[in-house]
């Protein structure tokens, strides 16, 4: 059985004023929500259970599942109607809700791409047993990456700003000798960490932070999208033209 995480319980700010009525999980791409989307894309790549955290507008997620009877799969719902965890405290809110025996493939509802989740998963599966994590990575500009050394593993974070470079390296590695590669919101977990997500200190987090809490003793590993593979981050208005390129 392939699992599921669908972060859509962002407030969505930057696509305002799209998300001022409704979560940016359904506003509407080529006729259809973001959130329809990444689900029929999971469900035609193999995944059977998804889990879907909510928190801006939770209850019309709530209700869109409903009426679209889960989409004919296994959809639970982590509710932080309350408090929103960020992205690491969701997951770790959402361990409960999934198989322990199995990875969790974790998807922003605000990512569009190519990518074929169901090769990642296996990629992930057969990867399991030595390492905690693997993080989808691009080539896109951006001024924030994600610090890699020779064997591809994670070992620090680097913040390309006007006003300075801000950057740490978790190992012995110097920033300046590791591969910068920007994060894609997309990536799996492996059951082996899941005991370490599960003790971290805090329960509002981002899911960066433990994995560079982490790196030194579990190996996160890095996967790159092919150069002719399409990504677009929709968390902006004028990304989701380029986005119906993609999902159209």
């Amino acid at each position: 059985m392939k699992q599921a995480m669908i972060f859509a319980a962002g407030l969505g700010t930057r696509l305002q004023p799209l998300t001022n009525d409704r979560p940016k999980a359904l506003v509407e791409v080529a006729g259809k929500p973001l959130l329809e989307h990444v689900i029929l894309k999971l469900k035609h790549q193999g995944f059977q259970h998804i889990v879907v955290n909510v928190h801006h507008f939770g209850k019309m997620i709530i209700d869109f599942l409903r009426v679209s009877d889960n989409f004919g799969l296994d959809i639970r719902v982590s509710d932080e109607s309350q408090l929103l965890l960020n992205t690491g405290g969701g997951i770790k809110a959402a361990l409960p809700l999934f198989d322990p025996s199995k990875p969790i493939l974790i998807h922003n509802v605000d990512i569009a791409s190519d990518m074929d989740l169901g090769q990642l998963y296996q990629q992930a599966e057969d990867m399991a047993a030595t390492h905690g994590a693997l993080l989808v990575t691009n080539q896109r500009k951006t001024s924030r990456f994600l610090l890699f050394n020779h064997e591809g593993l994670l070992r620090g974070w680097l913040n390309e700003k006007p006003e300075g470079n801000v950057g740490k390296a978790m190992g012995q590695e110097p920033v300046e000798e590791l591969e910068r590669w920007p994060f894609t919101g997309i990536h799996v977990l492996m059951p082996g960490i899941y005991e370490a997500l599960k003790q971290y200190p805090d329960d509002v987090f981002s899911i960066i932070d433990f994995y560079l809490s982490a790196c030194i003793e579990h190996r996160i590993a890095n996967t790159t999208l092919p150069q002719d593979c399409r990504w677009v981050d929709c968390g902006k208005v004028e990304a989701l033209e380029r986005a119906q390129e993609i999902l159209g």
